[in-house]
């Protein structure tokens, strides 16, 4: 499992979002054009560098559950390990089993590097069937490639230890 140790450039910091944010906070999830709805900024990461937003990610509750989602990083901040960083740090937050859903191969790849395996729209939980039957009605009539995932890793370990 892909446990980098990943740091934050300098002059930037991760927090938790405060209300201040929830414009930045929409404007970047609009940018990566990502799912609008279901924006609760109580629910979000941010990584702030002088000032400015430049990166965000969600746990959305759920009955059961929790969904990473609304994972974006400012286009001119990709490919410094920001969206790793804020994986990890996501991961390391939730208290639920952890589900996902992304597009296509590529970000298949990058959430199975975190322990994130794929699964069937059908062994997800009751809870997030619901808001993911969209995603699933695409997939099967448009063939837009939705892929549905569960995070494996330490999460369950933790729970095993209780």
């Amino acid at each position: 499992m892909y446990t980098q140790n990943l740091s934050l450039p300098s002059g930037c910091i991760l927090r938790q979002a405060t209300a201040t944010d929830k414009w930045s906070i929409r404007s970047l999830v609009f940018s990566a054009k990502l799912d609008p709805t279901q924006l609760r900024w109580q629910q979000f990461s941010v990584i702030e560098c002088e000032g400015s937003l430049i990166a965000c990610g969600q746990l959305r509750n759920f009955a059961g559950a929790q969904e990473l989602g609304s994972l974006v990083v400012r286009s001119t901040w990709r490919g410094r390990g920001l969206g790793s960083l804020l994986t990890q740090h996501l991961i390391s937050q939730a208290t639920q089993p952890l589900y996902l859903e992304c597009l296509g191969e590529q970000l298949s790849k990058f959430y199975s590097r975190f322990g994130f395996l794929t699964v069937a729209f059908e062994n997800l939980p009751p809870s997030l069937q619901p808001k993911f039957r969209i995603s699933q009605l695409a997939r099967k009539l448009l063939r837009v490639p939705v892929v549905f995932m569960k995070y494996s890793g330490e999460w369950e370990m933790r729970e095993k230890d209780k």
